[in-house]
């Protein structure tokens, strides 16, 4: 019941409305199962994302519209 509640809370506030009446196996496959790869390079630990810039930039607005717990 907590997973079925903060999906539907992540997105009515972060995610774009077309996505409002996606099912939870789809907002998975687009969201969580996005492919990468971790890089150490000059001391820094940086994640690769293998989607396109726009997909990318989509989600770090997502991510800045959620609340901060603290």
């Amino acid at each position: 019941m907590i997973a079925h509640n903060v999906l539907g809370a992540l997105k009515r506030l972060a995610l774009p409305p077309e996505l409002l009446t996606a099912r939870p196996k789809r907002v998975r496959f687009l969201i969580f199962n996005t492919p990468g790869r971790l890089v150490h390079h000059a001391r820094h630990l940086l994640l690769r994302l293998a989607t396109a810039a726009q997909r990318t930039a989509a989600y770090g607005q997502s991510l800045r519209l959620l609340p901060m717990i603290t």
